[in-house]
């Protein structure tokens, strides 16, 4: 099955409002924000979630088939606002097939204070890499889109100030995994800035031969 298959396109589109419908009930999006969108390897569309629509209980047939040019190629309602800093990340990179923008709570909270996400677990250093921070910017703006272009290089996550934060990955599942893992990593920083400072990270050396096993390597 490839993109030009209706029962393909019909499967991605399932998986992207279950990949909603389960960000919604965790707290990280709420009924009319965040958004996610997919596409098939290399291809120069992809699906988004539309605007003003409750995100929590989203149908195959709302979603919206969008061009890397922001044009709608397909559907009857408004994508997401947020549809050009999606096209932005997929011409930028090739390796791109999902991205989750979510509303974390706790790791917009702990930016917004100053305080940064950082390696403390081995899920955020095989995972999350490095998380860059991207200047505020307005939701929907080109400014943001182009902030995010010059950010996403070689990044799975990036929060976003004042704002919320994006997974990027291969696939749907990759994308949410990395959302999922920012706000695990989150909380338990926050957890413990209750009672330390000096908050244990995992030695680099470590984190770049746990990198290695991850990769087969």
């Amino acid at each position: 099955m490839g993109r030009s298959d209706p029962s393909a396109s019909e499967k991605l589109k399932k998986e992207i409002c279950r990949t909603m419908r389960r960000l919604f009930h965790r707290g990280l999006i709420s009924s009319l924000s965040g958004n996610v969108s997919a596409r098939f390897p290399g291809a120069s569309e992809f699906w988004i979630t539309p605007s003003g629509v409750f995100k929590g209980g989203l149908r195959p047939r709302d979603l919206v088939k969008v061009g890397l040019n922001g044009v709608v190629i397909e559907g009857s309602l408004k994508p997401s606002i947020e549809t050009p800093f999606h096209a932005a990340i997929y011409k930028w990179r090739a390796d791109v097939n999902a991205v989750v923008h979510s509303h974390n709570p706790i790791t917009t909270a702990l930016v917004i204070a100053g305080i940064e996400i950082k390696p403390v677990t081995v899920e955020a250093a095989v995972m999350l890499g490095e998380v860059k921070v991207v200047p505020w910017a307005p939701p929907g703006s080109e400014e943001l889109a182009n902030l995010i272009s010059e950010y996403i290089n070689g990044a799975k996550a990036l929060v976003l100030m004042n704002h919320g934060v994006i997974g990027v990955g291969g696939n749907l599942l990759e994308a949410e995994a990395i959302v999922e893992a920012l706000e695990e990593t989150a909380t338990i920083i926050f957890i413990a800035s209750l009672f330390t400072r000096d908050i244990s990270l995992i030695p680099g050396k470590d984190i770049e031969s746990m990198m290695k096993k991850s990769l087969g390597n």
